[in-house]
C-alpha cells in the first residue's frame, strides 16, 4: 500500500482554562489519501475544527497538542516555524469558515491572492496577477479582470467564499482543508461552492478534507466520512456505507435531522434531544448516552472504536452496533403506530437515558 498523504495518530488537543481542562480532541486517528475527499462531520463543539487547525499548526500557544501528525511522512508537530510556514499555503492550504474575517478588508482581493502566490513562488507581480485572474475565473467569479481590483466588501458572501477557494488553491496544494465552506450561504450558493471545490479537485488532483456539520452537504461529494462527537471519532467509513448502513445512533440522529430535498417528507424530522456535552466534564461512559434512545447500563462503560466491516473499513463507537438496525426498525414501527405520529425522544430502546 502507498503511504497516505496525511496520517493523524492519537491526536489529543487540550486547552487549559480556569474552569478546568477542555479536552477538545481525544485520541483521534485517521488518514487522507492522495486525491481523496474526506468529510469530517459533527455538531458544533465536536472537535472537528480544532483538529483541522491542529493539522495546520494554527492553534494558539495555550493549546497542548499531543500525538502524531505526518504529512508525506514528515512530522508536522516537529517542524520549526519556518519549516511549517513553507508548507502553509503551499502544500497545505485551508479555506476558513468566515471569509469576511479571513480576508483583509483594506487590501483588494487580487492583492491578497497575489501575495499568497509570491510568498511561495518566485514569479513577477504581473505573472502572479495573471495567475490570480485565472484562479478567479476558475472558481466562477464573473468578469475576473475587473473583479480582481475589488475589495472584499464589494463581493457577495458566495463570491467571497469563491475568492477564499481561489486563494487556497493558488499554489495547487496537495491537501486542501475546507472548514465549513458553505456556512451562512443559501442552498443554491452552497451547491455552487461545492461544485467549484469538485472542479478544482479534478483539475489539480488535490485531496480535500471537508469539515462540516451538515451530513446532507457531503452526500455525493465525499469518498469517506468520519463523524465526531465530544472530541472523539464516533463512526468512519465509505460515504455510502455510513449513509445507508450506519451503526451509530449519533450518526443516525444527524441523518434524521436532514429535511427531504424532493417533495414532502413522509416522516417528521427528529432533532437529537439535549445538547452536546461539556468538554470539561464529559459524561461517564459513552459521551452520547445521555441523548441516545438506545442507551443501556452497558453504556456506562466507554465503547471502543471498532471495525464492524473489515472489507470497507467501516468502524463505529457503539456497544449495540450489531443490533442497531433491528432497534431502529422496531422504533420506526412503534412510531408509525403511535397516535401522535412521532415518538418522544428516547421513547424506544432498552433503558433510554
Amino acid at each position: 500500500m502507498t503511504t497516505p498523504l496525511l496520517e493523524v495518530d492519537d491526536l489529543r488537543v487540550t486547552f487549559r482554562t480556569d474552569d478546568g481542562d477542555v479536552r477538545a480532541v481525544q485520541g483521534l486517528s485517521f488518514t487522507v489519501a492522495e486525491g481523496e475527499t474526506l468529510a469530517v462531520v459533527g455538531e458544533s463543539g465536536s472537535g472537528k475544527t480544532v483538529a483541522a487547525l491542529a493539522i495546520m499548526r494554527l492553534l494558539p500557544r495555550t493549546a497542548r497538542v499531543e500525538g502524531t501528525i505526518r504529512f508525506r511522512g514528515t512530522s508536522l508537530l516537529d517542524l520549526d516555524e519556518d519549516g511549517m510556514r513553507d508548507l502553509q499555503g503551499d502544500d497545505l492550504a485551508m479555506i476558513f469558515q468566515d471569509p469576511m474575517t479571513a480576508l483583509n478588508p483594506v487590501f483588494t482581493v487580487g492583492d491578497q491572492i497575489v501575495e499568497a502566490i509570491r510568498t511561495h513562488r518566485d514569479v513577477t507581480e504581473s505573472a502572479a496577477r495573471a495567475r490570480a485572474t485565472e484562479l478567479l475565473d476558475l472558481v466562477g467569479i464573473p468578469e475576473p479582470k475587473q473583479r480582481i481590483d475589488n475589495y472584499p466588501h464589494e463581493f457577495s458572501g458566495g463570491m467571497r467564499q469563491r475568492a477564499m477557494i481561489a486563494m487556497g488553491i493558488a499554489n495547487e496544494p496537495k491537501l486542501l482543508i475546507a472548514d465549513e465552506p458553505t456556512t451562512a450561504l443559501d442552498v443554491t450558493v452552497q451547491a455552487q461552492v461545492m461544485e467549484v471545490v469538485r472542479t478544482v479537485q479534478e483539475a489539480t488532483g488535490t485531496a480535500v478534507m471537508l469539515v462540516t456539520h451538515d451530513l446532507g452537504l457531503v452526500a455525493g461529494t465525499a469518498d469517506r466520512i468520519q463523524v465526531m462527537y465530544g472530541g472523539r471519532l464516533f463512526e468512519a467509513g465509505p460515504t455510502d456505507t455510513v449513509f445507508y448502513g450506519s451503526r451509530n445512533p449519533y450518526t443516525l440522529g444527524l441523518m434524521a435531522s436532514i429535511p427531504s430535498a424532493v417533495g414532502r417528507t413522509a416522516r417528521r424530522l427528529e432533532p437529537i434531544p439535549g445538547s452536546p456535552p461539556s468538554l470539561i466534564a464529559l459524561p461517564e461512559g459513552c459521551a452520547f448516552s445521555p441523548r441516545c434512545a438506545f442507551a443501556t447500563e452497558a453504556c456506562r462503560d466507554e465503547p471502543e472504536l471498532r471495525v464492524v466491516d473489515a472489507a470497507s473499513g467501516h468502524a463505529t463507537r457503539c456497544h449495540r452496533a450489531e443490533e442497531l438496525p433491528d432497534l431502529v426498525a422496531a422504533r420506526a414501527t412503534a412510531t408509525a403506530g403511535s397516535e401522535g405520529g412521532a415518538a418522544e425522544p428516547g421513547a424506544a430502546g432498552d433503558g433510554a437515558a
